[in-house]
């Protein structure tokens, strides 16, 4: 079983494959940055979109065209858990504004 970044293999390690995910999972919730749980996180839902059925030597990650990837974004409770997510903040600024 291999994987690696070339395109002429199966398998083929991306960082592309990511970047959708943690992008859209961090503009969600307004992350002020992006830290390893998040990350751990993107790379869990990446490899849980190759369902158990199709899992095999040759197709151990999704590939870039898959649409799954992006459809299985992960959560933003990673960033809420890890105190980084800034939602809470900005509806606190605005109520505090407001009642000035």
């Amino acid at each position: 079983m291999v994987a690696t970044g070339r395109s002429d293999y199966p398998n083929q390690i991306n960082n592309v494959l990511c970047y959708p995910v943690l992008l859209k999972g961090s503009f969600s919730c307004l992350a002020s940055t992006i830290n390893e749980d998040m990350k751990l996180a993107v790379a869990k839902v990446t490899a849980a979109s190759v369902p158990g059925e199709f899992f095999q030597v040759d197709y151990i990650i999704p590939t870039i065209f898959d649409s799954s990837v992006t459809k299985n974004v992960a959560r933003s409770d990673t960033a809420i858990a890890s105190g980084v997510d800034r939602r809470k903040i900005i509806v606190e600024m605005n109520q505090d504004s407001s009642s000035e």
